[in-house]
């Protein structure tokens, strides 16, 4: 499972069951709860810190918001790209050491929501601040 850290979105998908497989089953992602039945019932996902939350249906030529990203912290980003390699996941871009300091990797979902995945190493600033 790929260990995220940190997230929060809420999402209405073109197709739940489709979704469902891939955050579910492809991203490994547990589930918290679900509610309402049928194929369009709610799933809602841990996200480490926070949840996704998959509900409703948008309308089949809804395309994914260019407004929208997930970005998701995780432990080891080279561990998540063998992990998601080896469940086909299509990696849009394999983990790159930003200018910035963190190492993304980028995905995205069935109907093309850009997911980051993020990985900040020991030393960068936002987890390694000397003297405090």
């Amino acid at each position: 499972m790929v260990h995220v850290l940190s997230g929060r979105i809420l999402l209405r998908p073109t197709d739940p069951d489709r979704s469902r497989a891939f955050y579910g089953e492809r991203l490994g992602l547990a589930v918290h709860r679900e509610f309402g039945t049928g194929p369009e019932r709610g799933t809602v996902y841990f996200l480490g810190g926070g949840f996704l939350e998959l509900s409703g249906r948008a309308g089949a030529a809804s395309a994914a918001s260019p407004d929208v990203r997930l970005w998701l912290q995780v432990e080891d980003v080279t561990a998540a790209h063998a992990e998601l390699v080896a469940k086909d996941v299509e990696i849009v871009r394999p983990p790159v050491r930003e200018p910035w300091g963190l190492i993304e990797m980028w995905i995205a979902d069935p109907d093309g929501t850009p997911i980051v995945l993020v990985e900040i190493p020991a030393d960068h600033p936002l987890r390694y601040r000397p003297g405090i």
